[in-house]
């Protein structure tokens, strides 16, 4: 069971939630933390002008509400906002949005009642997931549009996933007996005003990438060992004199991984012999950057991805609303903590980074389909009848399609603020557009490492190299062709594809994160 306490919320709690389905629940400290705040605001607010409270919201905060009204305002809140567009947000990113505003409003800053967090968990552990469309908010007073969707579940309206189909949330709440949240003070805007959908969303784009970089590292040793390269472009010396951590540790990984592999080969032993007397050299001597320059290219892969980590982990342990309502100092403080800047520019950064890996996996996979480069496999590693047989050929196509896409949508969106809500929110962080735009560059990746994947083994068994492989890439070999037999006469690929995809999310060999 995870528990929201006052530890920190980390990517593994997620992904224990996420993907082993954990339950989660709320330790007592924090509940009460909660309801000390909410009963100090109570107090507080009485004969004074707080925000979201007794005024009107974003450029009509100018308007007093009358206190017969405050409630309906929340409502109003809720219910006017609910106006996303476009596909709903897949199951798995909605629940990560959960936990992402259940760990902010449990900080006990927020002035909500207990009863919001409550039920946000009781959702969460009865697996009804808030029908919340992709387009909405522009993450400047946060996720608005889309948390709207969440908040409109949590009051009993709207619509849900449950047991695999979409239902009107009353239907819902009416079988498994769950009371609607009944507004008490300033729920509606402390449920929709902050940035826990793109912090939701980037925390699962993190461990996707975590995955996407161990197999690139994995992929481009197994090749390294395919075209029985040298050992010093991954060497301990040559590498720890470039000061980077990313570097060094790839530079390790791919060292680990051939350890034991008997196709890796040592210069001193065929080029610092004494014993060369060509004049044009058969063997290469330096190979290709796709092949040489991996630790130099992944390495700031892996420091993007472990530095966005970084900055995610402390934006869904921070309170990201408006106001903060402090019952320690007796204070409220109106600013602007729901602005989504942290979250957009990290995600900009991490899809530039893994477009430039799916970029790595084209570039290699080029390598082993064009004969002329690699000297040692047929064209496009086909292993039927030339010019009868086409072997990989459609398959690179769409690689090279799939990655020009990642290059498009790696533009960021960081800087393409556009002023809204009255010129109120005047420049803006587009942070759950960033989040989604990432997360389809990831999905694309995983497409294009499977079929890298596919064109690895099939090298593989035509130069009968397998037994010769270390362990770890005798290991992948062995799993891949359980889901994928080798094949020679031409078949549709597109399902033998499909099956590496989802192993390869599914799997993470963990060999740098």
């Amino acid at each position: 069971m995870v528990t929201i306490s006052k530890k920190p919320l980390l990517p593994e709690d997620y992904k224990n939630v996420l993907f082993k389905f954990e339950s989660i629940n709320i330790d007592n400290d924090t509940l009460n933390n909660v309801d000390g705040c909410f009963n100090f605001l109570v107090d507080f607010a009485s004969n004074k002008i707080i925000y979201g409270v007794n005024t009107g919201l974003g450029p009509m905060a100018q308007y007093r509400i009358e206190d017969e009204d405050q409630l309906d305002l929340q409502y109003n809140l809720i219910r006017s906002h609910s106006a996303g567009s476009g596909k709903p947000l897949e199951p798995m990113y909605v629940r990560a949005a959960m936990i992402s505003r259940l760990k902010s409003l449990s900080l006990g800053y927020s002035g909500i009642h207990t009863d919001a967090i409550q039920l946000i968990v009781e959702l969460l552990n009865k697996n009804i997931i808030p029908y919340i469309p992709e387009h909405g908010g522009v993450g400047a007073s946060g996720d608005l549009v889309q948390l709207s969707h969440l908040a409109l579940v949590l009051i009993g309206e709207g619509e849900a996933y449950f047991k695999g189909t979409l239902q009107p949330v009353k239907t819902i709440f009416e079988e498994l007996g769950i009371t609607p949240l009944k507004i008490k003070l300033r729920e509606g805007l402390g449920l929709i005003n902050g940035t826990s959908v793109m912090s939701g969303i980037g925390i699962v784009n993190i461990l996707n990438a975590k995955h996407i970089i161990n197999w690139s590292i994995l992929a481009s040793a197994m090749i390294n060992e395919i075209v029985e390269s040298f050992d010093d472009h991954f060497s301990v010396v040559l590498n720890n004199v470039k000061k980077h951590n990313g570097q060094q540790l790839v530079a390790k990984a791919m060292r680990d991984i051939v350890t034991d592999s008997q196709l890796i080969k040592k210069r001193d032993d065929h080029l610092f012999n004494g014993q060369i007397s060509e004049k044009i050299f058969k063997q290469k001597i330096q190979e290709y950057y796709s092949l040489r320059c991996v630790p130099q290219i992944l390495g700031p892969v892996f420091d993007t991805i472990s530095n966005a980590e970084k900055v995610l982990v402390d934006e869904v342990n921070s309170v990201n609303d408006n106001p903060v309502v402090d019952a320690n100092s007796k204070q409220v403080y109106h600013g602007g903590n729901f602005h989504g800047d942290y979250v957009s520019f990290e995600m900009d950064k991490l899809k530039i980074a893994i477009t430039k890996l799916s970029m790595l996996a084209e570039r290699q996979l080029n390598f082993l389909m064009n004969n002329k480069l690699n000297d040692i496999l047929p064209p496009f590693v086909n292993l039927g009848i030339l010019g009868l047989n086409l072997g990989m050929q459609g398959a690179q196509f769409t690689a090279t399609s799939t990655v020009a896409e990642n290059q498009t949508l790696s533009n960021p969106m960081y800087v393409h603020s556009i002023p809204s809500n009255n010129d109120n929110q005047d420049i803006v962080s587009m942070g759950t557009n960033s989040a989604l735009l990432t997360k389809k560059v990831i999905e694309n990746t995983f497409e294009v490492l499977a079929i890298e994947f596919l064109t690895i083994i099939q090298a593989i068994d035509y130069l009968k190299i397998d037994t010769k492989l270390g362990k770890q890439s005798q290991s992948v070999y062995k799993q891949l062709r359980e889901l994928v037999p080798i094949f020679v006469d031409d078949t549709p690929k597109y399902k033998d594809l499909e099956r590496i995809n989802s192993f390869l999310k599914l799997n993470n060999p963990s060999i740098i994160s």
